[in-house]
């Protein structure tokens, strides 16, 4: 697996969107279908949660909030979707379509998941278990976090 970051240890001050990076997942290629794999020791931070968003409705939108001290891959392991990112001054959308490349994003990144194709699926891994408190829920909270000196 091919990665990226995670050498040095990120703030939610520090990170920006440049810091989002795109892995890939390892495939075995068969006649009889292909088949991806994530394995530990692969990426970039150990995960301790995942979860999947499904039959998600025409027009919803996922996320909407940053993490504070954890890091997430999303893996379009079926369909499509966009993914908005901002860092409180840069902002840049990207598209997964693929089951062969994640989207490592570090914490104090916000994130919004849009356009989600029919039967879509969205894979997360997450660096730790879920925590109420690691979450930032309001757009507004994250600008003046991200911008306290």
């Amino acid at each position: 697996m091919k990665c990226c970051i995670m050498n040095k240890k990120l703030s939610l001050k520090d990170t920006r969107v440049s810091d989002v990076k795109y892995l890939e997942i390892p495939v075995v290629r068969d006649h009889r279908g292909n088949l991806a794999f994530i394995q530990w020791g692969d990426f970039p931070f150990d995960f301790k949660r995942v979860y999947y968003l499904f039959d998600i409705p025409s027009g919803a939108r996922r996320g909407g909030h940053a993490h504070i001290k954890q890091s997430e891959i999303l893996i379009a392991v079926s369909g499509s979707f966009d993914v908005l990112l901002d860092d409180a001054k840069n902002k840049k959308t990207v598209s997964l379509n693929s089951p062969e490349k994640g989207l490592m994003i570090p914490v104090g990144i916000w994130r919004e998941i849009e356009n989600f194709s029919a039967n879509s699926i969205c894979l997360v891994l997450n660096s730790d278990v879920f925590s109420e408190d690691d979450y930032i829920r309001d757009y507004r909270t994250f600008v003046k976090l991200k911008n306290e000196k």
